[in-house]
């Protein structure tokens, strides 16, 4: 009974010998690491052909940026909106807590 034990033992081990010698270790080297983070000649290419279109493209587009700089506050009870026809245009934002009534053109 004692020498099952130790051929059971035995093949046991040398099982997991067998399963673990065929496995690699998953550590990678530092050298590895970076060659895998820095971005191919291609892909560097293609984002400076990027930048490139999109220079060209930017004055084509408006931005959406306000143009007049910062829009001054008005009070409550002030005119903040003026009719130019079918439009109506801004001169100031309300106050918080109150809006632009587009009908009385006053901060309500």
């Amino acid at each position: 009974m004692d020498n099952s034990a130790v051929l059971i033992g035995l093949l046991c081990a040398s099982f997991v010998v067998v399963l673990c010698h065929g496995q690699s270790s998953r550590e990678i080297s530092t050298e590895e690491f970076a060659a895998k983070k820095s971005p191919s000649s291609t892909e560097k290419e293609l984002v400076e052909a990027m930048e490139e279109l999109l220079g060209k493209f930017q004055n084509r587009f408006p931005s959406y940026e306000k143009k007049g700089g910062t829009i001054p506050m008005c009070d409550v009870g002030d005119r903040c909106a003026m009719k130019q026809g079918p439009r109506i245009g801004k001169l100031c934002d309300c106050a918080r807590g109150s809006n632009c009534n587009s009908f009385l053109l006053k901060c309500i």
